[in-house]
C-alpha cells in the first residue's frame, strides 16, 4: 500500500521557511489512522487510503490536461484534503466537536501554516454529496476558488460506486442496523450512488465513473431479478 509521503510534492498553499510538508502529512496520516479506527469498514482508514490513491491518479491525469485551461494544482492540498475529508463528517461527529473547525485545528496543532489549514478546512467542508445537493451552485463556486476540491470530491465519490461501493453500501447499512434491511441498501443505489457519475467534476472522474456505475446497475438488476415476486 502506498503511503502519503510517496505522493508528496510541495505546493504553493503551504510554502514557508522551516515548514516540512512531509512531516505534516505523516503526522496527519497517523492522526487519521487513529481517528478512523473507531468507525465501521464503510468509512475506515482503508477508505481513506483508497481515496488518497485515487486522488493522485486523477491529479496526474488532470495535470496533463490543465495546462491548456491554465489550471494549476497544489498536491499538498490534494493530499491533505484526501486524508482529512471524513474528519468531522456529520455521520460520526462526536459531542463537543465542531465540524467547521476540527480539521483546521488538527492541522494547526501540527505546525501547519494558518492559510493552508483554513484552505484544507474549507475544502473538506464541501466534499460531501449532501452539501452539494443543498446548494449545487455554491459547490461549483467553491471549486472555481479551490480546484483541488474537484479532485478530492471525485476520488471520494468513485470509492462509493463500483464493486467497492457496493460492499461499502451494505456494510454501512448493516452497521447502522437500518430497519429497511438489504432492500434499503439497494434503494440507496438509485437514490444516490447511480447519480454520482453525473456529478463528477473532472474528465478523469467521469471516465472512471462510467464503468463503475454500470457495475452498480448490473448488480441492482441481478438483485431485482432474483427477488422478483418475493417482496
Amino acid at each position: 500500500m502506498s503511503t502519503p509521503d510517496q505522493h508528496l510534492v510541495k505546493g504553493p498553499a503551504g510554502q514557508s521557511k522551516g515548514f516540512s510538508h512531509q512531516e505534516l502529512i505523516l503526522s496527519v496520516d497517523e492522526y487519521v489512522k487513529e481517528y478512523m479506527s473507531h468507525y465501521d469498514a464503510s468509512h475506515d482508514y482503508n477508505h481513506i487510503q483508497r481515496v488518497l490513491r485515487m486522488a493522485q491518479v486523477i491529479l496526474e491525469k488532470e495535470r496533463s490536461r490543465s495546462s491548456d485551461a491554465g489550471l494549476t494544482y497544489d498536491e499538498t492540498l490534494v493530499t491533505l484534503g484526501a486524508l482529512l475529508h471524513d474528519v468531522g463528517d456529520h455521520k460520526y461527529l462526536q459531542p463537543g466537536q465542531d465540524s467547521t473547525t476540527l480539521v483546521r485545528d488538527v492541522l494547526l496543532e501540527r505546525g501547519c501554516p494558518t492559510d493552508l489549514a483554513e484552505k484544507v478546512q474549507d475544502l473538506v467542508l464541501h466534499v460531501s454529496f449532501s452539501t452539494e445537493k443543498k446548494d449545487p451552485q455554491k459547490t461549483l463556486e467553491k471549486i472555481n476558488a479551490i480546484p483541488e476540491l474537484a479532485i478530492v470530491q471525485d476520488a471520494d465519490r468513485l470509492d462509493a460506486i463500483g464493486a467497492v461501493g457496493i460492499a461499502r453500501c451494505f456494510t454501512f447499512g448493516g452497521a447502522k442496523n437500518r430497519g429497511d434491511g438489504l432492500d434499503g441498501s439497494i434503494d440507496h443505489f438509485k437514490e444516490k450512488l447511480e447519480l454520482l457519475e453525473g456529478m463528477m467534476k473532472t474528465r478523469t472522474g467521469r471516465d472512471l465513473a462510467r464503468e463503475r456505475t454500470e457495475r452498480l446497475k448490473i448488480f441492482r438488476n441481478w438483485w431485482e431479478s432474483e427477488n422478483q415476486g418475493l417482496s
